[in-house]
C-alpha cells in the first residue's frame, strides 16, 4: 500500500458538463489553482465526507483525492494523470485551462 502524500487536494467531476473541479471551502471550483491544499489527513478525510453529499445530490461524481508537492515555490500534481485533468485536454495549449496555466500554483 502506498504512502499517503503530505500534501493533497479533492477533485471531482462536475455532472452538468463533465469538467473537473476542485474543492474549496465546501463547495466546487473549476481551477486547481483556488483548490483547497490538505497536509493533514484527517482535514482531508473529512473534506471527502463531505463531498459525499454533492454526489447524493447528483453535481459531481466520483471525489478523490490526490497528491501534490511544493516545487519552486508553486504547487503542482504529483501524478501525471492530474496534472492532464488540471490542465484539461492536451491537444491545444492555446485553449482552455492549458492557456490558464491553472495547474501550477503559488502557494
Amino acid at each position: 500500500m502506498a504512502a499517503t502524500p503530505a500534501l493533497q487536494v479533492l477533485t471531482a467531476n462536475r455532472l452538468r458538463d463533465g469538467d473537473v473541479v476542485y474543492w474549496q471551502k465546501g463547495a466546487w471550483v473549476d481551477h486547481f489553482r483556488d483548490a483547497d491544499v490538505f497536509n493533514a489527513k484527517a482535514d482531508a478525510d473529512a473534506a471527502l465526507a463531505a463531498a459525499q453529499a454533492f454526489v447524493k445530490d447528483r453535481v459531481v461524481v466520483n471525489p478523490y483525492l490526490f497528491g501534490v508537492r511544493e516545487e519552486g515555490g508553486r504547487l503542482r500534481a504529483i501524478e501525471e494523470r492530474e496534472i492532464v485533468r488540471s490542465e484539461g485536454p492536451s491537444i491545444r495549449r492555446d485553449l482552455g485551462k492549458q492557456a490558464m496555466d491553472s495547474f501550477d500554483v503559488s502557494i
